[in-house]
């Protein structure tokens, strides 16, 4: 091999190190039991990265007699697999539903997969027009943060849209009630309930550990409403949307404790005339600065919901 030829083949080596490395270092997918024939798979509490494959969320599966259920299908084709994998690892059974709690893309950008396997995707319809309009950003952002791992994602819409606030289905014995109450973190938040289990999955309705993110789609109101369901169900196992399986008291510290404080703070800075920015800068940040992802996040929390005061 000539001298150039050797250099050309030194140069390109820690690239192709470094794809096998990316590669190596793919999301690993496992579902842990946090009930009999319920599991949960707690991903990343940090942003999404190219080793997470976007995928920084709870993923929930559901065991009965007819079937599995899967809550949430993940960011990607690919993560899809994974998530399917991971659910073969459990059970043999085949998963029947794929639920969409909301909108954001690793809720559901990953149903083309599960529709392709013969699974019926569901979600509340008030989320549909968001999931249409924000579904090809969604994607073209993946595409920038993963490359290649993003190949094979289509935005697939969900094949049934509930349309109550609360509806009741059963498969195999195993009673699913849904509960909306006009979105949260986005339009089409809707939480799960496993009344049986005594398990609720919130979708992006509860965040622990971390900072929640307060979007242009979002309403605070709403995510308020909604958190009194959670209260009034006072579930044995809460599966958050972000961070850890905990109990109601966390998630009344972490989720609703915030969107009060910034309300408030809000409500009253709109009513005095404050400007936005003096608003933002002088909401009393102390108590959530523990979570995770605080510093980066609310700044832009805080003016969007001055923004939705002024509305109000």
């Amino acid at each position: 091999m000539t001298f150039p030829s050797l250099l050309r083949l030194a140069r390109a080596l820690p690239l192709f190190l470094g794809l096998l490395s990316g590669h190596a270092q793919a999301v690993k997918v496992e579902f842990k039991p946090v009930a009999d024939g319920v599991f949960a798979h707690v991903g990343d509490t940090g942003a999404r990265t190219a080793e997470n494959e976007g995928l920084n969320a709870n993923i929930g599966l559901v065991v009965t007699a007819a079937g599995a259920v899967l809550i949430d299908s993940g960011a990607t084709f690919e993560s899809a697999r994974q998530i399917a994998q991971a659910a073969r690892r459990v059970t043999r059974q085949p998963i029947k539903w794929v639920v969409n709690t909301g909108g954001q893309d690793h809720r559901w950008l990953g149903n083309g997969y599960f529709q392709a396997q013969g699974a019926e995707s569901i979600a509340h319809a008030a989320g549909q027009a968001d999931m249409r309009n924000r579904g090809h950003d969604h994607l073209q952002a993946l595409k920038v943060l993963l490359g290649a791992r993003a190949d094979g994602t289509v935005p697939t819409l969900p094949t049934r849209w509930l349309k109550a606030p609360d509806e009741r289905m059963e498969l195999g014995g195993v009673v699913f009630e849904f509960r909306h109450r006009g979105g949260a973190h986005t339009p089409g938040d809707t939480m799960v309930w496993l009344p049986q289990k005594n398990v609720l999955f919130t979708g992006d309705v509860v965040y622990v550990d971390r900072m929640l993110g307060v979007l242009p789609v979002s309403n605070t109101r709403n995510w308020l409403a909604t958190f009194s369901v959670v209260e009034q169900l006072e579930p044995a196992v809460l599966v958050p949307g972000h961070g850890q399986v905990t109990h109601l008291a966390t998630a009344q510290a972490d989720t609703k404790a915030y969107l009060l404080a910034l309300r408030a703070h809000m409500k009253k800075a709109v009513d005095d005339g404050t400007d936005v920015g003096a608003a933002v800068r002088s909401f009393d940040a102390a108590p959530f600065v523990r979570l995770l992802n605080a510093a980066e996040l609310m700044p832009g929390n805080a003016s969007r919901v001055y923004l939705e005061l002024e509305r109000e």
